[in-house]
């Protein structure tokens, strides 16, 4: 049997395999990644631009659609996440 974890949802709680637990944090971490991206984007063509937000909304689809981009966002979130967990356990010990 493969070990679980609790995975906190709000105000509750479900038991989920420790893979599972680790690939939704890499998930939440790459859209809230991918959010700040937009976030700058759209900020910025609203400072410097004359197009307003959408012309910023439009980069940012360009530049998050990209793989070598998505490829970088989603491979720093996995060694994050990793080295966290790794860190935590040498702690305890």
């Amino acid at each position: 049997m493969s070990e679980r974890t609790q995975l906190a949802l709000g105000s509750k709680s479900l038991s989920v395999p420790k893979l599972t637990k680790r690939l939704i944090e890499i998930a939440v971490s790459t859209a809230l990644t991918a959010v700040a991206m937009l976030a700058i984007l759209t900020t910025n063509n609203l400072l410097i631009g004359k197009n307003g937000w959408e012309r910023g909304y439009s980069i940012w689809i360009n530049f998050i659609q990209r793989s070598d981009i998505l490829g970088t966002v989603i491979l720093t979130a996995t060694v994050t996440v990793a080295f966290v967990y790794w860190y935590r356990a040498r702690d305890r010990g």
